[in-house]
């Protein structure tokens, strides 16, 4: 009788991961200004590499079962291995620090990088599989976070490159994380009440929807570098001929002009999603609210804007984290943020200060992206019941 995978994805994953054994598990440098080299895991701690096949042996006999047991074993499985490879990562740093020199610096290496994906990949996959409700997805997915994040606040990540580069950065880190949000909430502000107007106002007045969009679309087109670069020009004219606008914070560079930037960039999909919320209303409620006396108002506040907030929240999402990424850019032109961490490590070839710019950004976009998946779960939930 022929053996039948019941979960391909999680044999794909576990191939993918026997093939990943092959690279650096760490990056070991003897200090800050040298190059590093990558060591594989059994040259860190001297054991054999056969070792690692055990856990993926698992996962591959794990994927061959079928059943909830099973999704319920590969999911903790899984979860573990995840735990594991974060809390292994800081004890090589430590253990190569102890061995070689204090001054030693370990970075992840991409091997382990990709096992972190992967392990990742293969419990969206299986929480997927075990519950169609998205409250619960989600509340399943955060939990894969409690254990790693309790060693990375024990300190048990401290040895790692990238803590020691927060270490001696940390002023300077917390500048950048306050300029970023300042940036975003700066953004989502004047955009959400500019894209709701422009969404409603397209939905009420629709033979305005093709110049409305097509301007838009134009806006949307234009990359950031150049858009930051074409505002720079207009806004030190204009503080050239009032020189009482620089008092209110306005120049040719800095926070200005990105912030019009990336509220410009923002209002296409705010709108679109407003235009797209208020359109699948159903005609068979907006009458049945006339037929029960309520007036324009009351039928958009009572009516249609609760009906329509699932998706306009779906465009505030995709807002939201796009506006995470594309600060970084806004560094270029004096914004600050996590950019000018990314620039900075680019011009002085530091790989530990770009990621010290880069990782907070994709746990922003994350956490963001995770906590309006929430709002949405908990609509979805309450519509439901």
């Amino acid at each position: 009788m022929p053996i039948r995978c019941h979960n391909r994805v999680l044999l794909l994953l576990a191939l993918i991961a026997v093939v990943a054994g092959a690279l650096p598990f760490v990056n070991f440098a003897p200090n800050r200004l040298m190059s590093g080299e990558g060591r594989a895991a059994w040259q860190v701690w001297s054991f054999s590499p056969a070792l690692l096949l055990m856990p993926l042996c698992l996962l591959l006999g794990l994927s061959l079962a079928r059943g909830r047991w099973a999704l319920v074993a590969t999911l903790v499985v899984c979860q573990l291995l995840f735990t594991l490879l974060v809390w292994s990562a800081g004890l090589a740093a430590s253990h190569l620090a102890s061995s070689e020199s204090p001054l030693a610096r370990t970075g992840v290496g991409s091997g382990l990088w990709l096992w972190l994906a992967l392990c990742l990949l293969a419990c969206s996959d299986v929480i997927r599989r075990l519950s169609p409700q998205p409250l619960w997805r989600w509340l399943l997915q955060a939990q894969i976070w409690i254990l790693p994040l309790l060693i990375l606040f024990h300190g048990e990540l401290n040895a790692l490159s990238l803590l020691k580069e927060y270490a001696n950065r940390q002023d300077v880190f917390n500048d950048a994380l306050s300029q970023h949000l300042i940036l975003l909430l700066g953004t989502l502000c004047p955009a959400l009440l500019i894209g709701v107007f422009l969404g409603i106002f397209c939905y009420r007045q629709p033979r305005y929807q093709g110049p409305v969009f097509a301007v838009l679309n134009v806006i949307q087109t234009i990359p950031s570098v150049a858009l930051f670069g074409l505002l720079i020009a207009p806004l030190a004219g204009l503080t050239h001929a009032w020189p009482w606008l620089s008092s209110l914070g306005i120049a040719g560079t800095g926070m200005t002009p990105a912030l019009i930037a990336l509220v410009l960039y923002a209002l296409l999909p705010l709108a679109r999603g407003v235009l797209a919320g208020l359109s699948q209303v159903p005609a068979e409620v907006l009458e049945s609210a006339d037929a029960m006396g309520m007036n324009t108002r009351q039928r958009f506040w009572q009516i249609q804007l609760p009906l329509a907030l699932p998706v306009l929240l779906r465009g505030l999402r995709v807002v939201a984290v796009q506006t995470v990424g594309m600060a970084v850019i806004a560094a270029l032109i004096g914004a600050g943020g996590f950019g000018a961490l990314v620039f900075q490590g680019l011009l002085s070839s530091a790989l530990d200060l770009v990621l010290l710019g880069v990782i907070p950004t994709i746990a922003l976009a994350v956490v963001i992206d995770a906590l309006f998946a929430l709002w949405i779960a908990l609509l979805k939930r309450s519509s439901d019941d």
